[in-house]
Formats: C-alpha cells, structure tokens, sequence
C-alpha cells in the first residue's frame, strides 16, 4: 500500500528538462532524490514539445578572442529580445555555463543525438533574434530527444524514486502548517515539502522534505489559446505565492507567433521559429509578407514583435489566422521538420503544396518564483528552476532557444548546489516534523462536477485571452482583475467544499495564477516586450 505520508531528503517537482536534470546531477552526487510528476510518464510536459533546440556555441575562453565575440554577441542577443530588462547577472551565467552543460549533460551523459552535417560538424541553425546561426537541434523534435535521453538516464539511477500520477497541491511551511505555535513564532518561515495527491487512490500525501524543488513548468493553460500541454496551469507559481514567497514578471507572458490554426485537442500545435530561420514568410489573409512593414529585421524579428505585428494585421482585416508560406525553405520538408509536417498532414494540409494557416498562442512565462543563479528562492528549503522561475534571464521577452539551455543550466546548477547543502548532514528536527498535519478533507461533497468546472476553465480562459493577452489596455485589465477576483473567491468556497480532485487541484491553480498575472499587469503601466499596453 502508498505511504501516506514519508519524509525524504529531497524532492523535485516536476520532471522535465529542469526536473530530470536537477535529480541526475543531485544522485550523482549520492543524494537520494523523489521526482515526482503529474501525469503518467516523465515526458507529459513543455519540455517534450519544444521543436526549435538549444543555444549552443564554444565555451569562452581568454586566450580564444573568437569565443569570447561569440559569447558576447550572444549576450547581446538576449538583452535586446529582453528589451534590457534582462537580470544581466543570469544573462551572463548562461552564456559561461551553457556550453559545457551541453557537452556533459546532454552530449555526453543522456546521449542525445542532435543533427550533423555531411562532415561532421553540429547543424546549426538561426530563429528570430539571433545574428546567428547557433541553435542545436534534432530535426524539429529536440525537446522529445533531450527527453528521451535524460529519462531513460533518470529511470536507471538507484538514487532516483518517480513517482507518476502526483499532484502537488500546497507547499508545506512551518510558520503556516505546524500545529505547534513554537515553531509560528519563529522569524524564518522554511518550506518543508508538499502536500501532493495521489491519483491512483484518490487521497492526499504528506511528503516531508528536507529541500524540495519546483519545477513545475509554465502557465499557457489559462489562456484560451496555447501551446502548452494539458497539464501546464501554473501550478508551481500559485503555490509559491500563497506561500509567500516572492515572485517576479508575472505580467510578462510570452505569445509564440505561429501556432496551427486548427483545434483537435486542448492546445494548437506549434509551428517552429526554425521554419522562419530557414526561410519561410509570414503572409497576410491576401497572401502578401507583411512583416517589413512592421519591423527592419522582417520574418525574424523576436517574438513580441511578430506576435503583436500579426495581431495588428487580424484585427485590421477581420482575418481569423495568417499564413506561414514555407516554399522558401531548401530543405526537404518531411525530413527537417516532420513533427510540423506531421500535425500539418493530420489537419488535412500538405505544406509543400499550401500555406500553413498560424494563429498566435500563448507559450511561454518569462516571469515566475524569483531565483538566483543557483535556483534558490527567497523560502530557505525551497529551490526553483525551468519554466516556473524568474531567473531574470529572459527580462521582457525570451529570445527563442534559450529556454531549454535555462532548464538544463539551472537544473545543474540548483543540482549542484543543493548537493553541497545537503552534504552538510543538515535535516529537518523531528519535533518540527512531527508537527506537520497530514491533508484534511475541509469538504465531504463529491461535487467536482465536470461541467462545473469547465465553466470555470472557460471564463478564466477567455478572460486571460481578451483581457491580458497579447494587447493590453488599462480598461481590459481592469475588467480581468474584477471578474477573476469574483471567481476566485467562488472557486475558492467551492474548493473547500468539496473532496479534493485532481480537476479540482487544476482550477484552483490555474484561477490564482491567472488572478497574480492580472495584478501584475495592472500593476506596470510601462509597456514593454511581452507586455504590450496599447492605452
């Protein structure tokens, strides 16, 4: 029978690149990790669908001046997507650290196999913001080969327990759930673990943990149009804040410009910047490129700018999608990017023939739990990384590529230094621990009707879509804030109400998540990047 309740040095999660990369680099240290993950495999997260790749260039070093421009124009390339917002502190941490956790996590440890040249040099490609040619990848499928590298690494490591089917509900603290008021008195409030549902038995767990790390993933779900799989509702970001720990750039949500234009499932499949990088063109509703009108560096200008330049032309024309002209790209379609030919085919299109007809969509957060270089937050016990973290790299906008090197690069480096923290022999005192109630059911109602909830899930979404999306406006904004926050407080009553569910654990995620993201907004009348005030 599944304990209850256990107590375990340390726990990740969240099991993507983040996730898996922070536990590989904890067991090798000879820390024994829990990873825990919401759906049924390791791979049921954002990572799995990125298509593009990953930043990789030559480690700088002094005595090679060609590096050192390499390092430096990367750089370069972060600040301006991020529009300087960037935290330059972490901007340069990926650069430095970047290219030698691909050598030795992804290259040499998962053995991933990114595409090479006829000689056997690394394929490089270009996306929208680069000034070159430095995106590592595997066909348009490199978040699915990073993935099945680092999983099969984690699933044969003794020092590494999964547990599948697990939803964190709350983060445990001592100042909020210790029983004895000792411990509230204390000036330090620490996180201890989590309170996590069990799927498979339909109760709570009380998982105590000396460190525990999020690595939750992002929020796209609450917009009525994503890329991002099911599971992605924000569920680390509405922890960490009724925790009281603090947060950042929550009102800087990132909208990827090319998502297909046909709805079979809950998300809209992406269309890879790559395509762009390789030579395809955005076309307005009468087929015309249109992007010089709006920006000098055209079809690869950053995200922000193409996302809200093709919203422009929609509502200017009253056209429900633009289209993605691919016949500029040399490269033999089905073989360089057969994930996109793939969805494409499935939709009844053959892109070699037809234009692909792309909406914009909701992506990826470039705000989250505030973190250092190391991913620790301001809680003690409580570490951050991947999608749910602020690192302050992307600032207003993310440059494209740099989130899968962020995950691996934090996930290293929060590895790494936990390990040494842990290495201390430090634990949590068994008074403390023992002070910690396990889950009570405040509710007896099975009332999670599905109906119920999604009406909720509806009226969050097109809120967040309407309201707080790619075009913002002090009016919108202010709307959102009053609807969400009446439904907050109705979800809320409903929640404690009624026996706990996973559909039930997801709203209530995703309406505080979604109600944050909103005040955020409201809070910064300074349009910039992802955040593009049009009043």
């Amino acid at each position: 029978m599944t304990p209850t309740r256990r107590h375990v040095p340390i726990l990740i999660i969240g099991s993507g690149v983040a996730g898996c990369t922070a536990a590989l680099t904890l067991a090798d240290a000879g820390c024994d990790v829990l990873l825990l993950n919401a759906g049924d495999k390791l791979a049921d997260g954002n990572s799995e669908l990125a298509q593009g790749g990953i930043i990789y260039r030559a480690a700088p070093t002094p005595d090679d001046p060609e590096s050192l421009r390499d390092a430096a124009a990367l750089e370069k390339d972060i600040l301006v997507a991020g529009h300087y917002c960037n935290y330059r502190k972490a901007v340069r941490w990926l650069c430095r650290q970047g290219p030698a956790c691909v050598d030795e996590m992804l290259i040499r440890r998962a053995g991933v196999e990114f595409d090479r040249n006829a000689d056997g040099s690394f394929n490089l490609t270009r996306e929208g913001g680069h000034s070159a040619p430095r995106i590592l990848h595997r066909a348009d499928y490199s978040g699915r080969a990073l993935m099945d590298g680092l999983t099969a690494q984690v699933q044969a490591h003794p020092r590494i327990t999964c547990l599948h089917r697990r939803a964190a509900i709350d983060l445990l603290t001592s100042q909020h759930h210790a029983k004895s008021s000792q411990y509230r008195y204390e000036v330090t409030n620490r996180c201890l673990g989590a309170y996590v549902l069990n799927e498979q038995s339909g109760e709570p767990e009380t998982i105590l943990a000396d460190w525990t790390v999020l690595a939750t993933g992002g929020v796209g779900q609450v917009f009525l149009h994503s890329t991002n799989a099911p599971g992605c509702v924000g569920a680390g970001v509405s922890m960490a804040f009724r925790a009281g720990v603090n947060l950042a750039n929550l009102e800087y949500m990132q909208f990827h410009p090319t998502a297909l234009y046909e709805e079979r499932n809950n998300r809209r499949p992406l269309i890879t910047e790559a395509m762009r990088g390789e030579g395809a063109r955005l076309l307005d509703h009468n087929g015309r490129p249109f992007m010089l009108r709006h920006d000098s560096r055209g079809d690869l200008a950053p995200r922000d700018v193409v996302a809200q330049a093709m919203m422009e032309e929609m509502l200017h024309s009253g056209a429900p999608c633009l289209f993605l002209d691919v016949s500029g790209v040399k490269q033999d379609l089905p073989t360089r990017f057969p994930t996109v030919f793939e969805e494409c085919r499935q939709a009844g299109l053959d892109i070699r023939k037809e234009p692909i007809p792309v909406v914009p969509a909701a992506h990826y957060f470039c705000g989250g739990v505030l973190t250092d270089t190391r991913g620790r937050t301001s809680m003690p016990g409580l570490y951050a990384i991947g999608e749910c973290a602020c690192t302050g790299l992307h600032g207003a906008n993310r440059l494209a590529s740099t989130s899968l090197l962020e995950a691996l690069v934090w996930g290293v480096s929060c590895g790494r230094d936990l390990a040494r923290r842990a290495a201390s022999g430090t634990s949590m005192p068994k008074g403390l621990a023992a002070a910690i109630p396990d889950w009570q059911h405040e509710g007896d109602e099975r009332r999670d009707d599905p109906a119920l909830v999604a009406q909720d899930w509806t009226n969050i979404r097109n809120t967040m879509w309407n309201y707080v999306g790619i075009a913002r406006t002090e009016a919108r904004l202010r709307r959102a804030f009053e609807d969400m926050r009446d439904l907050v407080r109705h979800i809320h009553d409903f929640y404690i109400r009624t026996h706990i569910s996973r559909r039930l654990v997801d709203l209530f995620h995703g309406s505080q998540t979604a109600y944050v993201i909103t005040q955020a907004a409201m809070r910064n009348p300074v349009s910039l990047g992802c955040h593009h005030r049009v009043d």
